[in-house]
């Protein structure tokens, strides 16, 4: 038999004591992250389009890793404040990405410093940004983990 919320809510202890919701990746820490996610968004595109507009010939590879890295702080930014079905797993996979480049581009740019003369914002494990992008895909998938959404039958 299936119970209403107001039941519910009726049959609790302490019913003036508001209910928390499941959206606790928007509350506390996970502010936190998704501010950090949106600066190196709006830091790592503005870099790039300025990069690639007036010197692109200089560095393509570095400035195109940039801009990617980029959109993906902007898809992780959106999708961490979305609470839309769907958005912990696109969260997920933005977050996931960007360690993964993170890795790649940075064991790249010591392994062949040539195709980096210029820094991108990946390049050396995020070093121009603090070792930001290094550290914060790995907070983003511990809090993700925690947090994680109940999947919403036929979606």
């Amino acid at each position: 038999m299936k119970r209403s919320r107001i039941v519910d809510a009726a049959n609790r202890k302490d019913s003036n004591k508001p209910v928390r919701s499941n959206g606790g990746r928007s509350s506390g820490l996970g502010r936190i992250i998704i501010a950090v996610y949106g600066v190196l968004a709006l830091s790592a595109t503005v870099r790039a389009v300025y990069q690639i507009l007036l010197d692109f010939g200089a560095a393509p590879l570095a400035y195109l890793l940039s801009a990617l890295a980029g959109a993906v702080y902007i898809v992780a930014t959106l999708a961490l404040a979305s609470k839309k079905p769907g958005s912990w797993r696109l969260s997920w996979y933005a977050v996931l990405f960007e360690l993964v480049g993170v890795l790649v581009v940075g064991t790249l740019s010591f392994v062949l410093p040539a195709l980096f003369a210029h820094p991108a914002v990946w390049s050396h494990f995020g070093s121009g940004y603090g070792y930001v992008p290094l550290v914060l895909p790995l907070i983003g998938l511990w809090w993700l983990a925690r947090h994680k959404m109940p999947e919403v039958p036929g979606a």
